[in-house]
């Protein structure tokens, strides 16, 4: 079935292309008497007269850009799109030819559309990483045909020059258009059932050391507890407010509900972190002994 539909889709564009190249061009008058009556009269018959005689710009762009690995009709669909484009916004009044105006909407909605369906990995985001990725392979090309050997630092060099763009995202770019998109579940090798996803490593925690942190933590809390118990009521209230609180208190907030002064909550504060440092030292002598004690 996927063969029936490729070999129709080839005919489509086919067919498609043969009627565009086979189609005369318009005179500037006729030209001009069209792009006006759809403007000013919406006349549809002389849209598609207009578009029908400028598809040949849709089949030569789309050749140019047949390299790219990406269906004939869906290239020639996407041009269709910009040449309609270009006709609702051409304005004959400013003396253009039609066929100079659509060219530009022609390349911009077959160019949007490789950059959006060459890979799933989004490619050219920038206007300068668009110009880099549409003449990169022609720079290249043009640069190892003058020197008669593969691409070197130099002629990177020359291509960064010339497209204005840092040498290290020219490297980048060549990279990228060398690669290809591969499914994770693809096999390694023709033998075997091993694939590409058995190979990424688990960054997530062993269950060993959830279990291990979950037992820590408690032991922690129950350290903590002990200590604060120890401590007086009002250090306590301090601790609580200013360092176990998701919002904590303001030295001064903290002082009004005690009555009084901040500065004296900021030295309760202290003497009480003090002291359950102390108490800690004189359960634990030996820091290791903190993750090991029950």
């Amino acid at each position: 079935m996927g063969y029936v539909d490729n070999q129709t889709a080839r005919q489509v564009s086919a067919t498609f292309i043969r009627s565009a190249m086979s189609t005369p061009l318009l005179t500037r008058e006729r030209e001009q008497e069209l792009a006006i009556r759809w403007r000013e009269d919406e006349d549809e018959d002389a849209l598609h007269e207009l578009v029908r005689s400028y598809a040949r710009l849709v089949a030569g762009m789309a050749s140019r850009f047949r390299n790219y690995g990406l269906p004939a009709g869906d290239l020639l669909q996407e041009g269709n799109v910009g040449l309609l484009q270009a006709a609702a916004r051409f304005e004959p009044e400013r003396g253009v030819r039609f066929s100079t105006y659509a060219t530009w909407w022609v390349r911009s909605a077959m160019q949007d559309y490789i950059l959006r369906n060459w890979s799933i990995v989004r490619t050219g985001t920038t206007s300068a990483q668009k110009s880099l990725f549409f003449n990169l392979r022609r720079l290249r090309a043009r640069i190892e045909g003058q020197s008669g050997s593969p691409l070197d630092g130099e002629g990177r060099e020359r291509i960064a020059r010339e497209l204005r763009v840092p040498r290290r995202d020219v490297e980048a770019m060549e990279m990228r258009i060398a690669a290809i998109d591969q499914s994770l579940n693809a096999p390694i090798g023709d033998e075997g059932d091993d694939n590409w996803q058995d190979l990424l490593p688990d960054t997530r925690p062993s269950p060993e050391a959830v279990v291990t942190g979950l037992h820590d933590r408690a032991h922690r809390r129950r350290w903590l507890r002990s200590a604060l118990a120890s401590l007086p009521d009002r250090e306590q209230r301090i601790v609580r407010c200013r360092l176990l609180t998701e919002e904590p208190v303001t030295l001064e907030a903290l002082g009004r509900e005690l009555g009084v002064s901040k500065e004296r909550v900021r030295q309760l504060e202290r003497r009480a972190l003090n002291r359950l440092k102390a108490s800690v030292d004189e359960r634990f002598p030996v820091p290791a002994d903190l993750l090991t004690e029950d």
